[in-house]
């Protein structure tokens, strides 16, 4: 079985300035989801997709890696996933059973959250795409989110019912954007995550998403926490 892995890493980045190569603990934040994907047991070939020089010299320095210029119109900040997917397909010019994307902005994904995420969609035939998710913390639960108007305090979604703790609540989950799988069909049907997609749990502790300062400074911290 042929599985691509291809890490999307763009220049552009509007809350952190070249949040790509910006250094975490010393190492370019791109290059943790690119040693990620090396030390993955299923990933059978990693890209990486980008449209900055600085990312593609960083791909570089790994052999077993093959940096992909991505087009300047693929790479804003409305591009849809699924045309820079087509795009390293069609440069590869390889046939591919699963495609993986990983998201450098999830730099504490292990190995083993890539192989987990992508044995699950193996594991379920009837399944067209898996991702990676975590539990929902309870106090940002639907049921708990309020309106304010007039300093009256609303329920946005339903009323609690005075249900205050966790365990009155139903688990709800929400994709940690570390992982995505999609088979080769889903993919030529335009879409990263098809109708019927399933979900590998992550624990909060590995599902930081990097999209502004104060996310990379507790990376930073939950990183030397078990340096």
């Amino acid at each position: 079985m042929k599985i691509l892995g291809i890490i999307p890493a763009r220049a552009g980045s509007k809350r952190i300035p070249g949040k790509n190569i910006k250094p975490l603990q010393g190492k370019p934040l791109v290059a943790y989801s690119i040693e990620a994907a090396l030390k993955s047991k299923l990933l059978t070939h990693v890209a990486v997709s980008s449209d900055s020089a600085e990312v593609l010299k960083i791909a570089a320095q790994y052999p077993e890696v093959t940096p992909i210029q991505r087009p300047a119109e693929l790479a804003d900040d409305h591009s849809p996933a699924i045309d820079y997917v087509k795009h390293a397909l069609q440069t590869l010019g390889e046939n591919f059973d699963l495609v993986v994307i990983l998201q450098p902005s999830s730099p504490l994904t292990l190995p083993e959250d890539i192989d987990h995420t992508i044995e699950l969609l193996l594991q379920h035939p009837e399944a067209d795409s898996s991702v990676s998710v975590m539990k929902l913390d309870h106090a940002t639960h639907p049921v708990k989110l309020k309106v304010k108007k007039d300093d009256l305090l609303l329920p946005f979604w339903e009323e609690e019912n005075g249900r205050m703790a966790a365990n009155e609540l139903p688990e709800l989950y929400v994709r940690n954007c570390a992982v995505y799988v999609s088979r080769s069909s889903t993919i030529s049907n335009g879409k990263i995550i098809g109708d019927h997609c399933v979900g590998f749990l992550m624990p909060r502790e590995r599902s930081v998403d990097i999209n502004d300062p104060i996310d990379f400074e507790f990376a930073e911290f939950l990183m030397s926490k078990h340096a």
